[in-house]
């Protein structure tokens, strides 16, 4: 029979648990608002942005004086892959899709006798693939979770882009969970570099941008010298906001569902401490009795 102190001390500690756990998932709803908002407002920006650089892809297809930026080096030997996950756990699953999804683009891509290296903007990234893949890893960030705006997207661009222009790679592309709702995560591979424009840009609605007449002003290389990195930074900034409110969601619904947990277990324990203690009662009213008959 279990001991009733032990009992006690289980309850106090299940109850302990539960109420961080709800701190936990207020915290992570509030952050969830903020985070939502942000992405979204992104959304429609991001979108156009990739939809506008594919266009000056295709028109640019062939053209000697193509922007590599824009139209990538003519080689697809070694790709990168830029990883967006977070920094701290209790987020349920959510690394967890994104980290499946790599390894299965890294084994198709090693099969095809592509070189594969990896930015990890996230400890959780790092930290999953550095056993199996450290060699690959060229550089991690892990600074983003305070005060981030577009500002502090400029190293992980910044690195990018000077990777590339040091012939680290030819082709880039970044894997993230896109916001769906509090209860849906997707996780999302969006292409760097080249410039293309995402899947749920390339499906919406035309916007007049296929087959469209560019006309540069002041003049076409001053215009893509300044919009190319902008694309890049845009999509990148896109891309963490959408796995900031993605986690967000995660870990409140996982300390929501720990918080449940938490009161069923401490329910099943009341209800054994309740059992164990009217036990020893009657047994000591049973050892009273007998005492007293035998007298």
């Amino acid at each position: 029979m279990a001991n009733l102190k032990a009992l006690r001390i289980r309850i106090n500690s299940v109850r302990s648990t539960r109420k961080i756990t709800s701190a936990m998932k207020m915290v992570a709803a509030a952050k969830l608002r903020r985070a939502q908002e942000s992405a979204e407002s992104a959304r429609p920006y991001a979108e156009r942005m990739a939809r506008m650089m594919g266009s000056l892809a295709s028109a640019f297809a062939g053209r000697e004086d193509a922007p590599a930026l824009l139209a990538g080096n003519g080689k697809q030997d070694v790709h990168l892959l830029v990883i967006v996950s977070s920094n701290r756990g209790l987020c349920g699953s959510f690394n967890v899709g994104v980290m499946r999804a790599v390894r299965a683009r890294i084994a198709e891509l090693r099969d095809e006798g592509k070189e594969v290296k990896l930015l990890c903007v996230g400890r959780k990234a790092r930290d999953l693939l550095r056993r199996d893949f450290g060699s690959a890893i060229v550089d991690t960030i892990t600074d983003l979770d305070k005060n981030f705006s577009y500002q502090s997207i400029t190293q992980i661009s910044e690195r990018v882009t000077e990777l590339f222009e040091q012939g680290e790679f030819d082709v880039c592309s970044m894997v993230y969970n896109k916001f769906q709702s509090v209860m849906t995560q997707v996780v999302t591979w969006q292409g760097l570099i080249p410039a293309m424009a995402d899947d749920d840009a390339s499906e919406s609605e035309d916007d007049g941008l296929n087959g469209a007449v560019h006309i540069f002003e002041p003049d076409e290389n001053e215009i893509l010298e300044h919009l190319l990195p902008q694309n890049l930074g845009i999509q990148l900034f896109r891309g963490i906001l959408e796995s900031q409110a993605s986690e967000h969601a995660a870990r409140m619904t996982a300390m929501d569902n720990a918080s449940r947990n938490a009161g069923d277990m401490i329910d099943r324990l009341n209800t054994l401490y309740n059992r164990t203690r009217q036990a020893a009662i009657t047994t000591e009213i049973t050892e009273i009795v007998s005492g007293a008959e035998a007298l």
